[in-house]
């Protein structure tokens, strides 16, 4: 059975798992859907595949109406890939084209952008422009069908260089004017001042009382707060932004779809994209469960846990430079104590301005800690020291960035144990192949690559102390 032969059986069974690894598209239609469309299945021989939506609509094809292919979770392999075309998916999907063109791209990559646009284009079908392109239109359609703004001010929010651009990519993708999209709104559009709600989906299970306790756990005063009880809880936090700032709030859902709800509140609409998918990562949206239960389930030190907690993720962070100083100021360590940081935050950190329930700042940026005073300098002195690396480019901690030069320079700063490297590179670069540990390392945890981040949060037990 061929590749392809796969993907087909895949769309047969009408198949959620691979959901957002691969599109289909069908000749007759002119459509592209997700794997799982409830649509009747197309024959076999008029059915064609592709790596991602924007290579679909590079083909021709516009997304289904039905099953809103551009609205499926992340392909796990973007986050696990450490190579060149992973690392400029993590960057696209933060905006970085938008904001930096595809020179900016290749500089962070360092790469010429002709590597990068004949690489992406060879691997996926479709190269920066167009893959950011799409994340566009995605965007558009979200503001489009959850906000009163005007069409003017969407096209802007979302990346559009002009109104023209807006109105005929939205025609291309979705076969419907903007109009027309927003007549389709399953609910009318809410005010702006009630934020941008989304539901941001996952596949498979997902174990979300051990994410929040594990959020929870960690949650700094005045930048994160957690309000509710177990079970429908909900973690806010404030956001530093390309274009301002915002506040997150993502509700915890237990067993309800496959998406957690989310709202977004942001001080300029030109973050969305960015600012949705920095909380991806936080919370980890992106990974495939079944391929982590497959490899993690057949080792007899791990499959009773794997059993007992499907779907455990490996929160990541929406901001690598804060964790990477959270960390260094011992996050990781058990048990966790917030004062330092509730410390750091009142006084380095940018204030809201104005309080919302418990959310007062943004947390300091490295550049504020440079010559901070953090008590003892004997203790805290590598703190200072890897925010001088950071605010240098020293250190470069971005979503692209090449983790093993990464770990490799962080070790560089006095006073950064392997360990806290360890951390920095499983939560802030979103490593799923790391295992932090003071303790022994269990006996074969090489049979746990590419997972052992995963291998790790279950060794620990996520909701107690522990590390991470």
């Amino acid at each position: 059975m061929t590749v392809e032969d796969s993907r087909y059986e895949a769309v047969s069974s009408r198949d959620a798992r691979f959901d957002g690894v691969f599109f289909f598209a069908v000749a007759t239609t002119g459509i592209y859907c997700r794997p799982s469309c409830p649509a009747i299945t197309p024959k076999r021989e008029n059915v064609s595949f592709y790596a991602t939506a924007a290579a679909a609509q590079g083909a021709g094809f516009r997304a289904c109406r039905r099953c809103r292919p551009d609205a499926v979770p992340g392909s796990a392999d973007w986050n696990a890939r450490a190579d060149m075309v992973g690392r400029a998916m993590r960057l696209i999907g933060d905006g970085v084209v938008d904001r930096e063109g595809v020179a900016g791209l290749a500089t962070r990559l360092g790469y010429s952008a002709r590597q990068v646009q004949r690489q992406l284009n060879a691997e996926l079908g479709a190269g920066p422009i167009a893959l950011a392109r799409a994340q566009r239109g995605h965007t558009a359609r979200v503001l489009l069908q959850t906000t009163s703004l005007q069409a003017a001010e969407i096209a802007f929010a979302s990346g559009f260089a002009s109104v023209r651009q807006f109105n005929e990519t939205i025609r291309e993708i979705y076969a419907a004017t903007p109009t027309e999209l927003r007549t389709d709104a399953r609910s009318g559009p809410v005010g702006g001042a009630a934020g941008v709600p989304l539901r941001l989906a996952f596949r498979g299970p997902y174990a979300s009382a051990r994410v929040f306790d594990f959020l929870a756990a960690r949650a700094v005063p005045g930048v994160e707060e957690i309000v509710g009880a177990p079970g429908s809880r909900t973690y806010r936090r404030t956001l530093r932004l390309p274009h301002g700032t915002g506040i997150a709030e993502v509700a915890e859902r237990p067993g309800r779809g496959n998406w957690l709800d989310c709202r977004l509140h942001l001080g300029d609409l030109r973050d969305l994209t960015t600012a949705t998918q920095r909380v991806r990562r936080l919370f980890d949206l992106d990974a495939d469960p079944y391929a982590v239960a497959e490899r993690l389930g057949s080792d007899p030190h791990l499959a009773p846990l794997v059993a007992a907690l499907p779907g455990l993720r490996s929160p990541g962070s929406p901001d690598p430079a804060e964790h990477a100083v959270r960390a260094a100021l011992g996050e990781g360590a058990a048990p966790f104590s917030p004062a330092p940081l509730a410390a750091l935050v009142a006084r380095y950190g940018t204030p809201l301005s104005a309080p919302d329930g418990a959310l007062t700042h943004l947390f300091p940026r490295a550049e504020d800690l440079t010559e901070a005073d953090l008590g003892s300098p004997a203790g805290r002195s590598p703190v200072r020291d890897l925010c001088r690396a950071l605010a240098d480019g020293t250190v470069a901690l971005d979503p692209g960035a090449d983790r093993d030069a990464a770990e490799r320079s962080l070790l560089t700063v006095p006073g950064i144990t392997p360990l806290t490297a360890a951390h920095i590179r499983m939560r802030a670069l979103g490593d799923p192949d790391v295992f932090p540990s003071t303790e022994p390392v269990p006996p074969g945890t090489e049979r746990w690559r590419p997972w052992r981040s995963y291998a790790a949060h279950y060794c620990w037990g996520v909701g107690g102390g522990g590390q991470g």
